[in-house]
């Protein structure tokens, strides 16, 4: 019990004193994480959501294909990414290996079928019902696909909160093809390994706790984005 005390006093004394390592791998984890997250956004709300309205020719498949994805282990995305990117490699002659590039990469290929998959399942939750509603009220196609994205929207927000619960805490694909390289490619997740391999529990805890505050800041700011928006769209309707 004492070193987890002991853990929230370094945690506390970290983030008071500014600690450039710290500062450092914090900013880096927010800036990986971020990029994956918005990249695999672009990538799985469009895909997940053509998925569920249009009837696309191996549609279970494809489905199929990306909810197995959904659970790719993190070591396995990072061996993919490692292959594409060593010299050997299709993208060799980039030499992004071992850069926050190759991190990015690494997480997209881990949030993006989770993004796609459950954008996917929330849409064809309300796909018919909604869509049918829509063309009694002489909404076109068009429109009527536009309301049930709307609709969707809380679904599409767990998606994306998922998503980056993967990705912020990942550390096997990172490590793999970051290298864990202080001052360039260590981030908080391979930090704590680090620490906790050298015996510093502590520090590993505090740079932990540090972590989770991190997620649950970033979800708090999602989800109120969303509330705003939610009461933005009720205003507009009520005037």
């Amino acid at each position: 019990m004492d070193i987890f005390i002991q853990g929230i006093k370094e945690g506390f004394r970290l983030i008071l004193q500014m600690d450039a390592e710290i500062v450092n791998v914090t900013l880096l984890s927010l800036q990986v994480s971020l990029t994956a997250l918005v990249l695999s956004a672009l990538i799985g709300i469009p895909v997940g959501a053509a998925l569920a309205l249009k009837n696309i020719r191996g549609k279970r498949i494809i489905l199929n294909t990306i909810y197995t994805l959904m659970g790719l282990p993190p070591v396995l995305a990072g061996l993919l990414v490692y292959l594409l990117l060593t010299s050997r490699g299709p993208l060799g002659q980039y030499e992004l290996l071992f850069t926050p590039a190759a991190m990015v990469m690494a997480q997209v290929l881990l949030a993006a079928p989770i993004v796609c998959g459950l954008t996917a399942r929330a849409v064809m939750a309300l796909n018919q019902e909604v869509y049918d509603t829509a063309a009694t009220l002489g909404a076109s196609r068009r429109q009527a696909a536009a309301v049930i994205m709307r609709e969707a929207r809380m679904g599409i927000i767990a998606a994306l909160t998922t998503a980056l619960g993967r990705v912020i805490a990942e550390v096997g694909a990172v490590m793999l093809v970051g290298g864990n390289i202080r001052w360039h490619t260590r981030v908080l997740t391979t930090s704590i390994v680090l620490e906790t391999r050298m015996g510093n529990f502590s520090t590993a805890i505090a740079i932990g706790i540090i972590l989770l505050a991190i997620s649950f800041a970033i979800n708090m700011l999602i989800l109120a984005l969303e509330k705003r928006t939610f009461r933005y769209e009720n205003t507009i309707q009520i005037t």
